[in-house]
């Protein structure tokens, strides 16, 4: 089952959720035509420490679920709360993993996740920041992560259902890469417990190899628990006037967008954000900006779309990770998105049917 990730709206309080279940989410499985649909579901903190808190209010949840023909196999929980506010920027690797809150707030996910999966499901699946914003980070945090992680794989290990931790890198990040992950978690936490999300608009960034990081993954001993199916943004000359005209578009105040070169003896060049990226960047090698594309739309020209990444990764991938297409820019998209649920409908449509042609 592909799902959709509910982090593109906004509501962070029960009630609202239902609605915004309601308004999108049943109109996208009819569109999408299937029965069930999957929904990766984003709850705020305070959401989902009410529903760990009570039990009642949890199946009475996932009865309402039920009722739209929506399935629950994975929650993602990188974003603690605030994700819809009117600037995010850096605000959403808040609180990090050496803090008590982002260690109470996923076992909360963990509990609640636990009352929402399918009696069929084979695991359950929840995404998380890479530990932090790459600074300020020491040793001592190092250590505070590490134990942070050692104690949820204790109650991970004793859930009354089965529930992997799915790290994400991202860029500007801690763990910014997936070399980085990897280096970071193997030896570090157990792998049956805790593994990698993928997030393929995070991959193109990096400029990574596809088909070759999925090959270090399993040669680690870690496993993709989930997919996040993304596209990132690729401009072939950004010196262009053509390019950063149609790029200025994309550089929007809400979200980071975060921006790489690929120079050319093969070094990867940073910036942390659009709007400076032409201040900090020489831009005579190629971009990637980390802007979530539409699967199935192309950006304007001369803009792509880094979906190869993604169709590679779903022809290499091992397994049944639980894949999770996750376009949460619609609101700040240029050109908007007004019909949310068809554009939602058309992503998952194009999933499917690139998975199937591919596997």
């Amino acid at each position: 089952m592909i799902s959709y990730c509910t982090n593109v709206h906004p509501a962070e309080d029960l009630g609202g959720i239902l609605a915004q279940l309601d308004r999108y989410s049943v109109p996208v499985r009819e569109q999408y035509g299937e029965d069930r649909l999957g929904v990766g579901l984003w709850l705020a903190a305070p959401v989902a420490r009410g529903l760990a808190e009570d039990r009642a209010a949890l199946a009475k949840f996932r009865a309402e679920l039920d009722a739209r023909g929506l399935g629950v196999c994975t929650l993602n929980a990188f974003p603690y709360g605030g994700f819809h506010d009117e600037v995010v920027k850096q605000a959403v690797y808040h609180p990090k993993w050496t803090e008590p809150a982002r260690l109470r707030y996923t076992l909360d996910c963990v509990t609640v996740l636990s009352g929402l999966l399918d009696e069929d499901a084979a695991y359950g699946s929840i995404s998380t920041l890479p530990l932090a914003w790459r600074d300020p980070w020491t040793p001592v945090d190092d250590a505070a992560a590490t134990t942070a992680l050692t104690e949820l794989t204790s109650v991970l290990a004793q859930s009354e259902r089965p529930v992997r931790l799915a790290v994400e890198p991202e860029p500007g990040c801690v763990l910014d890469t997936v070399a980085d992950a990897l280096g970071w978690l193997s030896g570090r936490v157990d792998p049956a417990h805790i593994g990698l999300c993928l997030d393929t608009c995070h991959l193109a960034v990096s400029f990574a190899d596809p088909a070759a990081t999925l090959r270090q993954i399993a040669d680690a001993g870690l496993d993709v628990v989930k997919v996040q199916a993304s596209a990132a943004l690729h401009v072939a000359d950004p010196a262009a006037d053509d390019a950063k005209a149609a790029l200025a578009a994309f550089a929007e105040p809400r979200y980071l967008h975060q921006v790489r070169e690929l120079a050319e003896d093969g070094t990867v060049l940073a910036s942390d954000d659009l709007p400076e990226a032409s201040a900090e960047l020489p831009a005579h090698g190629p971009w990637r900006v980390h802007f979530h594309m539409p699967l199935h739309a192309a950006p304007p020209a001369p803009l792509t779309s880094t979906t190869d990444v993604l169709t590679t990764v779903f022809a290499e991938l091992a397994g049944e990770p639980h894949i999770e297409v996750e376009t949460y820019t619609w609101s700040v998209l240029p050109g908007g998105g007004d019909d949310l649920a068809g554009g939602i409908a058309a992503e998952l449509r194009w999933a499917r049917d690139t998975r199937k042609a591919v596997s």
